[in-house]
């Protein structure tokens, strides 16, 4: 299914200069990860405790924009500045899923948690059926409809209408149910790819 994951490719080649800089810096790949990390969960924790304050909430679609920037960097510098490590691949993994956990839960202080606990274990879920691809035997795998990216633009535009006063109540306790659904599906859809790979 479409996703957005099919846009990086021209989103790397923009960023591929600043990479360049970056590693002639010596700046690493694995510090870059942590970097993302760190920057989503002050971002997860400065939102929740200010989210009375709705323009709070203009930290989201920046900050999720900077870490999909970041999570771009660090895999050029690994895979085109020779930086690839066993380690770098478990600190991708796992900073990704405290990342998306952090600014996800985040969104609870304003709609149910249920369903943002809800989509928070979905993305989790989303996340682990692309990595087994590589334990398959098939690589990581990317199947949308409702991929890293995805969830990015979706909380992105969320944290925007309310930070802009533009928010429509009344579909408060439905949006992140769907999104936890629509992450579900992802997540099956991308068992089935990697199932439908390593039999090929």
């Amino acid at each position: 299914m479409p996703t957005l994951y099919a846009l990086k490719p021209a989103f790397q080649a923009r960023l591929r200069p600043l990479a360049d800089r970056l590693a002639g810096a010596g700046v690493t790949a694995n510090q870059i990860t942590l970097l993302a990390a760190a920057l989503s969960i002050a971002t997860g924790l400065v939102v929740a405790i200010l989210a009375g304050y709705p323009l709070v909430f203009l930290l989201m679609p920046v900050v999720l924009f900077v870490r999909m920037a970041l999570n771009a960097i660090d895999g050029m510098l690994a895979r085109e500045h020779g930086q690839a490590s066993k380690l770098g691949m478990y600190l991708n993994e796992l900073c990704d899923v405290v990342s998306d956990l952090a600014l996800i839960l985040a969104f609870a202080t304003l709609f149910p948690a249920w369903g943002v606990v809800a989509f928070a274990i979905a993305a989790v879920l989303v996340e682990f059926a692309g990595v087994l691809g590589v334990a398959a035997g098939s690589g990581r795998n990317y199947a949308g409809p409702f991929g890293k990216s995805d969830r990015a633009l979706a909380l992105g535009v969320i944290g925007f209408l309310i930070a802009c006063g533009l928010w429509v109540e009344t579909i408060t306790p439905f949006v992140f149910p769907v999104m936890a659904t629509l992450s579900l599906v992802t997540a099956i859809n991308r068992i089935r790819s990697g199932l439908r790979a390593g039999d090929a």
